[in-house]
């Protein structure tokens, strides 16, 4: 039962690791795109639920650069999910003001594909109740390797190099960082999501597969998360 007089203390931004796609559909003796199916329908939910909590900022962890080493169909598969889900969500995301942002390199992804996440920013960028960023051939090591890289062909000197700047070069630059990471399906790690920007984050980590990640679910990350004491590495006085 969700009681909304217990949360005293909320997090901006919230990350999101969607994993246990493939491992809900084979609880169910389904494909896995199906769980990738059931996954993309589950976001709508858990997006209308941050809005409602009144959180600020998401990012979800879609596509990663280390994903295309899955299996071709798997991988196409996805894609088009992806274009469905644009299709399917952009009146939703007009209709509850959410404003869409890419992280990461539009490199190898399909033109078709490219073409509608360009009309979907493009769309959405008046919005400002809620900001969505989506990862999509995202990898945090690369962004850093591409902020590195645009700070020298700019002509930065090395004792002009601080962390200011290098967060200005990333991907998410204006975007505050997170303050809460949640990752289903159990696993206890973060697979080269956001490495710089969660440097303080809180992370959560529930058995529950993505697409069984319901409001509920949403309520007792946000619970735990309020219960906690960030000290971003000072020492409590007294």
């Amino acid at each position: 039962m969700v009681k909304r007089d217990e949360i005293k203390n909320l997090p901006r931004h919230i990350g999101f690791i969607m994993d246990g796609n493939g491992r809900w559909a084979k609880k169910r003796g389904l494909p896995r795109l199906a769980g990738h199916r059931a996954g993309a329908e589950n976001l709508r939910r858990i997006l209308r639920a941050c809005g409602e909590w009144g959180i600020k900022y998401v990012t979800i962890y879609a596509f990663s650069t280390e994903n295309w080493g899955r299996p071709e169909e798997e991988v196409k598969g996805l894609f088009s999910l992806m274009e469905q889900f644009i299709d399917r969500e952009l009146p939703e995301l007009m209709k509850n003001g959410v404003q869409v942002r890419h992280i990461g390199r539009m490199d190898g992804v399909p033109e078709r594909l490219q073409e509608k996440i360009r009309y979907l920013l493009e769309s959405t960028k008046d919005n400002d109740k809620l900001i969505l960023c989506i990862a999509l051939n995202y990898g945090g090591r690369a962004e850093i390797v591409d902020a590195v890289r645009r700070i020298i062909a700019e002509g930065y000197r090395p004792e002009e190099v601080d962390e200011e700047l290098i967060s200005r070069y990333l991907y998410t630059a204006g975007i505050p960082d997170p303050d809460l990471i949640i990752r289903t399906a159990g696993e206890m790690r973060i697979s080269n999501f956001l490495l710089w920007q969660s440097a303080y984050a809180e992370y959560y980590s529930t058995p529950t597969f993505w697409p069984d990640f319901n409001e509920q679910e949403l309520y007792k990350a946000l619970l735990d998360y309020s219960r906690r004491e960030r000290r971003f590495g000072l020492v409590k006085e007294g």
